[in-house]
C-alpha cells in the first residue's frame, strides 16, 4: 500500500517509493543484483516481504498501550524517520532546498493527520480490517483524479470504485461504525490527497529529498501537538516509535528494489499481499478471527484493483487507474501514492 501505503500509510509509502527518480536509487544498484527486482520472480518475493515488514511497522503501532499519548508517538515517529534520512543528505539538492514549499507544507500537515487517524484505526479496529479498509486509497486516488485532473476512467476502474466502496460498507458495517471506522476513512483519504498531490511536486527533486522536507515541515505542528498534549515522556513510546520507522524504513527500500528494474504492471499485484498478512498477524497475534463479512468486502476492494494491474499488463499505458499518462513507476519517475503508508 512511503515517507516511508505507512510511513505511515500504504498509499503514501507506495506513492513515495515507486515514483523514486533513478538517482534515488543508485546506491542500490551494486548491492543484490539477484534480489534487486531485475526479475519477476524476485520483485515479487521483495514486494511480500516488504508488505510483511509494513505489517510489523503495525503491529508497533497496535502494540500501543490503551490511552497512549497519540501526539507524542506521532512526533518521535517522524523525528525518528528524519534521523534515519539524515545519512542520506548528499542527495538533497541544497541550491533549491525549498522548491515546491506551498505543496510540500500542504502533503506534510495532511500527511500528519493521516498518521494520527492511522494511529487511532490500529489502536481500535482489527489489524485485518484497518488495513483493508486502507486499501481504499488506489480508489480513492481514481476518483480524485477524475475531479481534479479531469481523468477519464475505464469500465473496469469505474467498477473499482463501487465495488471498492461497497466493500468497505460490508466490512464495517454502519451497526458497527465508530470514530475508529472513520479514522480508518479518513486515513485512506489523507494518503489518496498525498498522492494525488505528487504530481504538483518539483519533478527534478529526489525522493529522499522529498520525504526530508515532508518529515521537516511536520515536526513543527507535531512537536507543538506533543507539547498540547502535556502526556509525560514515555519510554516505551520511543522502542514502538523506532520500531515501526525501522520496518516501514525496510519497506520502502523493497519496494525500491523491486520496481527499479519491473515494470509495475507485472508485479504490482503483490502489493496486495499486506492484506493476507494482516490477516494472519492479526489471527495469530491478537485471536482476531476474521468473519464472512470481512472476507467478502475485502474481496470486492481488491480483486477489481488486481483485474486493473492485469489489465495493465495486456495493454501498456493503462489509463484510469494511474493518473499519469504513462506507468509512472515504470520508468521510475515522479509518480501518484502507498502509500505509508
Amino acid at each position: 500500500m512511503a515517507e516511508s501505503k505507512r510511513t505511515g500509510m500504504y498509499l503514501q509509502r507506495f506513492s513515495e517509493a515507486i515514483s523514486c527518480p533513478r538517482s534515488c536509487t543508485q546506491s542500490f544498484r551494486s548491492e543484490g543484483k539477484n534480489m534487486s527486482g531485475k526479475t519477476v520472480n524476485s520483485a515479487i518475493l521483495l514486494l511480500i516481504i516488504g508488505n510483511a515488514m509494513a505489517l510489523i511497522s503495525d503491529v508497533f503501532i497496535k502494540l500501543l498501550e490503551p490511552g497512549a499519548p497519540v501526539f507524542q508517538f506521532a512526533f518521535l515517529r517522524c523525528l525518528i524517520t528524519l534521523g534515519f534520512l539524515l545519512p542520506l543528505a548528499g542527495q538533497l539538492d541544497r541550491k533549491n532546498l525549498f522548491a515546491g514549499l506551498k505543496i510540500h507544507t500542504a502533503r506534510a500537515h495532511i500527511h500528519l493527520a493521516g498518521i494520527l487517524c492511522m494511529v487511532i484505526a490500529l489502536g481500535n479496529l482489527p489489524l485485518a480490517t484497518a488495513n483493508a479498509v486502507f486499501y481504499a486509497a488506489p480508489i480513492l486516488v481514481m476518483v480524485l483524479s477524475v475531479f481534479l485532473f479531469r481523468e477519464k476512467l475505464t469500465p473496469l476502474s469505474v467498477t473499482a470504485v463501487f465495488s471498492g466502496f461497497a466493500g468497505i460498507i460490508l466490512i464495517l458495517r454502519p451497526v458497527e461504525f465508530n470514530w475508529a471506522a472513520v479514522a480508518a476513512l479518513t486515513s485512506a483519504f489523507t494518503l489518496a490527497i498525498n498522492a494525488v498531490l505528487v504530481r504538483k511536486l518539483p519533478k527534478q527533486q529526489t525522493t529522499v529529498h522529498k520525504l526530508f522536507l515532508n518529515y521537516l515541515l511536520i515536526l513543527p505542528a507535531a512537536g507543538a501537538l506533543a507539547w498540547w498534549e502535556g502526556a509525560p515522556w514515555n519510554s516505551g513510546m520511543l522502542v514502538s516509535a523506532m520500531g515501526s520507522s525501522l520496518f516501514i524504513l525496510g519497506y520502502n527500500i523493497t519496494v525500491l528494489l523491486a520496481y527499479r528494474q519491473v515494470a509495475a504492471n507485472q508485479v504490482t499485484s503483490a502489493e496486495y499481499t499486506g492484506l493476507i498478512w494482516a490477516v494472519g498477524i492479526g489471527w495469530i497475534w491478537f485471536g482476531e478471527v476474521p468473519d464472512l463479512w470481512f472476507l467478502a468486502g475485502s474481496l470486492m476492494i481488491v480483486v477489481p484493483l488486481i483485474l486493473i494491474g492485469l489489465q495493465q499488463r495486456r495493454r501498456s499505458p493503462a489509463r484510469g487507474f494511474n493518473p499519469s499518462p504513462e506507468p509512472a513507476w515504470q520508468d521510475l519517475q515522479d509518480k501518484p501514492g502507498y502509500v505509508a503508508h
